[in-house]
């Protein structure tokens, strides 16, 4: 699958694939092919940011 374009979409999936199958935001990069830099850029604009101890974006705040 395609990674979505759409930053909620991308929310939803990101956290999914970190939930049930990535440690980390950098082995999903690895697995995924994703830019980890990209996905923190478009989440931040849409109001979120990584939780490393939680391993997922949450609303910023």
């Amino acid at each position: 699958m395609p990674i979505p374009k759409d930053p909620y979409m991308l929310l939803s999936w990101v956290n999914m694939k970190l939930r049930d199958s990535y440690p980390t935001l950098e082995e999903l990069r690895y697995a995924e092919g994703a830019d980890p830099e990209e996905i923190v850029r478009k989440l931040d604009a849409a109001g979120y940011s990584y939780s490393e101890n939680e391993n997922r974006f949450i609303p910023k705040g």
